[in-house]
C-alpha cells in the first residue's frame, strides 16, 4: 500500500496543465469527497499498528502535494489570463508591419532622373539657401535687372545677399564652376517663391533642370533630347517649341506636348487645344558661360527645366497642387502600387 501511495505522489508532482478544466478534474480526483485521499484515509483503520505512523505521514504528504499542485497551477493560469488581458494573446503571430508608399513627387522625380540617366546625365545637387551671385547674377540677372521681378524671392532677414533659391539653375552654376566641359547633368530639388498658394501654385515646389555643354552643341540636339524625354515619360511623340524669354538662355522656348483630345479630361486640361505646356528650355547664354569661366567661343550648350509637381499632376490627374503637401494618408496610399 505504501508503494502505491508513493507512486501517486510521483504522479501528482509530475502533473502539469494550462487547462482550467483539467486542473478541476485533478482536484476532484485527489481531494474530492469521493477522491483518492478519502479512500486512503478510510483504509487507515486496517493498517497494522506498527505501520500507522509511516502510513499517516505518507498520506499527508500526498495530500499536501496535491493541494500545492492545484494552487500553483491555478496561480499560473491566472497570471497567463492577466497577461493576455493586457497584451492580448502572446502566442499569436505579430501584426504585419504596414508598408509605406513613396510620395508622388519622389516617384516622378526618380522616373525623370532614370530617363535622363540612360543618355548620360548625372545628378547634381546644391544648397537651398543660396547667395545672390549663384541664384541671379551669374545667370545673366545683374542687380536691378527687370527680369528679377519674374521671381518673387524670399530673402533671409538681415542679409540681403542671402535668399532661398528660386530655381535649381543655381546648382548648374556651381557645377559649371567646379567642372570642365563636357558637362551633362540634371539638378532636381526644392525651390521657393513668394507666391500666393492656390490650386495651381505654391510657394514651395520642386524643379528638375538639365544642362549639356560641349563643343558644337546645337538647338537640334536640344530638340532631340526633349523628344526622347516626352516619349519615355508620357508616351507622346509630338512636341512643339514656342519662342519665349529666359534671361539665362538665348534663344529660349516653351515646350508643349500634344496630349490629345480623346476624353473629356483631355479637353479640360488642354482647354480644348490638345496641347500642354510642360517645360522651358533654350541655348545657354554666352554671358552665363563667361560667368562660370567657360569659353563661349569654344563651347555651347542647352538647358531645360520643369516643375515636378506639374508633371505629377499630369501623369496622375491630380487637380490641386496643395494635395502634395497636406500629407493626407488617403491621398498617399493611392501610390503604394507605384514604384
Amino acid at each position: 500500500m505504501l508503494d502505491k501511495i508513493k507512486e501517486l505522489i510521483g504522479e501528482v508532482q509530475a502533473f502539469t496543465t494550462t487547462s482550467k478544466d483539467e486542473i478541476e478534474t485533478f482536484r476532484i480526483k485527489y481531494l474530492g469527497s469521493k477522491g483518492v485521499l478519502r479512500d486512503l484515509f478510510a483504509e487507515f483503520k486496517n493498517v497494522p499498528n506498527e505501520q500507522k505512523k509511516e502510513f499517516g505521514q505518507t498520506i499527508n504528504l500526498l495530500k499536501s502535494s496535491a493541494e500545492e499542485k492545484v494552487t500553483s497551477l491555478k496561480e499560473a493560469l491566472e497570471n497567463v489570463t492577466e497577461e493576455n488581458g493586457v497584451y492580448g494573446d502572446l502566442t499569436r503571430p505579430s501584426e504585419p508591419m504596414e508598408l509605406g508608399a513613396r510620395h508622388p513627387i519622389s516617384i516622378v522625380k526618380n522616373k525623370i532622373v532614370e530617363v535622363f540617366s540612360r543618355i548620360g546625365f548625372t545628378v547634381s545637387e546644391g544648397p537651398e539657401i543660396e547667395d545672390d551671385w549663384h541664384n541671379f547674377t551669374a545667370l545673366n540677372l545683374p542687380e536691378y535687372h527687370p527680369a528679377r521681378d519674374m521671381q518673387d524671392t524670399f530673402f533671409i532677414e538681415k542679409n540681403p545677399d542671402t535668399l532661398l533659391r528660386t530655381h535649381t539653375s543655381s546648382v548648374q552654376v556651381r557645377y559649371m564652376e567646379k567642372n570642365e566641359p563636357p558637362i551633362r547633368t540634371i539638378s532636381p530639388g526644392r525651390v521657393f517663391r513668394n507666391e500666393d498658394i492656390s490650386a495651381r501654385a505654391h510657394c514651395i515646389f520642386h524643379q528638375i533642370e538639365g544642362l549639356y555643354i560641349d563643343t558644337d552643341v546645337s538647338f537640334a540636339d536640344l530638340k532631340q533630347t526633349l523628344l526622347y524625354f516626352t516619349k519615355e515619360m508620357f508616351g507622346k511623340s509630338k512636341i512643339r517649341l514656342r519662342p519665349s524669354y529666359f534671361p539665362f538662355t538665348e534663344p529660349s522656348a516653351e515646350v508643349d506636348i500634344y496630349w490629345g483630345l480623346e476624353t473629356e479630361t483631355d479637353y479640360r486640361i488642354t482647354k480644348g487645344t490638345g496641347w500642354l505646356e510642360i517645360m522651358g528650355c533654350g541655348m545657354v547664354d554666352p554671358n552665363v558661360l563667361k560667368n562660370c569661366n567657360i569659353d563661349p567661343t569654344k563651347y555651347s550648350g542647352y538647358a531645360f527645366g520643369m516643375g515636378i509637381e506639374r508633371i505629377a499632376m499630369l501623369l496622375y490627374q491630380i487637380p490641386d497642387i496643395r494635395m502634395f503637401y497636406e500629407n493626407d494618408i488617403r491621398f498617399l496610399n493611392q501610390f503604394k502600387s507605384v514604384l
